[in-house]
C-alpha cells in the first residue's frame, strides 16, 4: 500500500465566506487564457450564470473587482490578476511543506508505516 498526502487550500473572509479556492482558481486560469466568461463556463462544464455568480460573490467578499468585461470579451482586472496569482504561489509553499512533512513523518528510510506503526501526533492525540 502506498501512502501520500493531499490538502486543500482555501481562502475566507472575516465572516466565513469562500473568496478563492480550487475552483475558484480554475474559473480565474480559464477567463485569462480565453478571455472570455463565457469560454471559460464552457471549458469547465458549467453554466455561464454559475461561473458570473462565482465572480460576483468573490469581487462582494473581496472587496474589488476581479473580472471586467471587454469588448470582445473579459479580462481579469489588476486585483483579480494578484488575487490569482498571490493565491497560487500559497497553494504551491503549502504544497511544498507538506510533501516535504510527510515525507519526514512517513517515509522514514524508505518504508512506509502500516496503519497500526504510528507517532503520537504533536498534541498528544492519535
Amino acid at each position: 500500500m502506498t501512502l501520500r498526502v493531499r490538502s486543500k487550500i482555501w481562502i475566507e473572509n472575516d465572516a466565513g465566506e469562500l473568496v478563492i479556492g480550487t475552483g475558484r482558481l480554475r474559473i480565474l486560469e480559464s477567463i485569462l487564457e480565453l478571455g472570455s466568461m463565457n469560454k471559460a463556463a464552457r471549458r469547465l462544464k458549467q453554466p455561464f450564470r454559475a461561473v458570473w455568480g462565482k465572480i460576483k460573490a468573490t469581487e462582494k467578499r473581496c472587496g474589488f473587482k476581479i473580472v471586467e468585461r471587454t469588448g470582445d470579451g473579459s479580462r481579469l482586472t489588476k486585483e483579480g490578476l494578484e488575487l490569482l496569482e498571490t493565491y497560487t504561489r500559497l497553494r504551491n509553499r503549502c504544497k511544498r511543506y507538506t510533501d516535504t512533512q510527510f515525507e519526514d513523518l512517513f517515509l522514514i528510510d524508505g518504508v512506509q508505516p502500516t496503519p497500526l506503526e504510528h507517532e503520537e501526533s504533536d498534541s498528544g492525540a492519535l
